[in-house]
């Protein structure tokens, strides 16, 4: 039986692996600092820790010893390191998180710290397992997403860096942080760069969500047919859905290409657009009032042709289904909560 270690198993991206891998027979252990918020975990161990800490991190990923699952049901010894595993872990959100330049300082220390903190105890316990790094797009440089139709977000555009946030340079320091301990020390990485990741179990109120979530919520509370948006709406971004993100991902895991690579959608959409496909989600008239707020880059899109030529993959869902899956996903999370608050319309 192959073993993995899915690090950020609470979160978003985190718990669907954990989903995917027991769905191909995988023994898993998830680590986080909480459970996953909307769902049961699928992990046959899961563990609260603190990745910035770094003797917890040397004991989870020390599989010799006793594990126990979480209603102490049974008890499995093992022998081995971890075949594999999986790196979502870091301090983020959307735009009104990471734009803002109140968070930097915790976004660089905590996300590189828990990097820093997993690569030794690597290094130190089993070099010969494998290793995925969750990326992002915010790491490409902001002079080539300045034009909204045409943004150059291919890999070999990374350089000269210049990303447009404490939150992209700290990616792009990671990223390098994984190559190198590849280089000097033989340990298997693989690197990805995600490009709005979205789909149902996100984060979809609190000032860390995303513009998927953040909008089709905003839809879907509206009684007066408007909603705002941050600036004029014509900014544009890709938008990738949950499980095609998953299958890429376990394509590259799968696959002797290091990466970096693009994981994304090319289904370029503006900001306004996007306000659209969710008020015909909702069967509903919605006319956006722009305000000021932070919004990224001008443009951003990702560029595939690196992965097609690897991995022979390819995005294939329409931006359209999607958001009727997250919106309708969203309408069933209001409803649960019967919620009401103004403050997020």
């Amino acid at each position: 039986m192959k073993t993995a270690l899915v690090l950020g198993a609470g979160g978003f991206i985190g718990s669907h692996m954990v989903r995917r891998l027991k769905s191909e027979g995988y023994w898993v252990r998830g680590i986080d600092l909480k459970f996953p918020e909307f769902s049961k975990t699928a992990a046959d161990h899961f563990l609260i820790g603190d990745l910035r800490i770094p003797h917890l991190v040397k004991e989870f990923i020390r599989f010799a010893g006793v594990a126990r699952d979480l209603w102490d049901n049974y008890s499995l010894e093992f022998d081995k390191p971890f075949d594999e595993i999986y790196q979502f872990a870091a301090d983020m959100g959307g735009a009104g998180y990471i734009f803002t330049g109140e968070h930097d300082a915790d976004i660089m220390h905590n996300s590189a710290t828990i990097n820093l903190n997993l690569l030794n105890a690597v290094k130190e316990y089993s070099p010969q397992t494998k290793i995925f790094y969750s990326s992002s797009a915010c790491m490409y440089p902001a002079y080539n997403q300045e034009d909204s139709e045409n943004p150059i977000c291919s890999e070999s555009s990374a350089y000269p860096a210049a990303p447009d946030s404490e939150y992209g340079w700290e990616k792009l320091f990671s990223e390098r942080l994984y190559l190198t301990y590849n280089r000097n020390y033989g340990i298997s990485v693989r690197v990805a760069r995600y490009h709005n990741i979205f789909g149902p179990e996100g984060t979809w109120q609190g000032g860390k969500e995303k513009a998927p979530a953040a909008i089709c919520r905003k839809v879907a509370l509206s009684k007066n047919g408007t909603i705002e948006i941050w600036g004029d709406g014509e900014q544009t971004r890709s938008f990738l859905y949950i499980d095609e993100c998953i299958e890429a991902t376990r394509r590259l895991m799968d696959s002797d290409f290091i990466g970096p690579v693009n994981i994304g959608s090319e289904e370029m959409v503006t900001i306004n657009e996007l306000v659209e496909l969710a008020a015909k989600a909702a069967n509903k008239q919605i006319n956006p009032i722009h305000i000021n707020g932070p919004i990224g880059v001008r443009g951003r899109n990702s560029d595939n042709n690196l992965i097609r030529e690897k991995l022979s993959w390819d995005y294939s869902q329409p931006l359209e289904i999607g958001i009727k899956k997250i919106y309708d996903w969203i309408i069933s999370q209001i409803e649960k909560s019967n919620y009401n608050d103004n403050i997020y319309k």
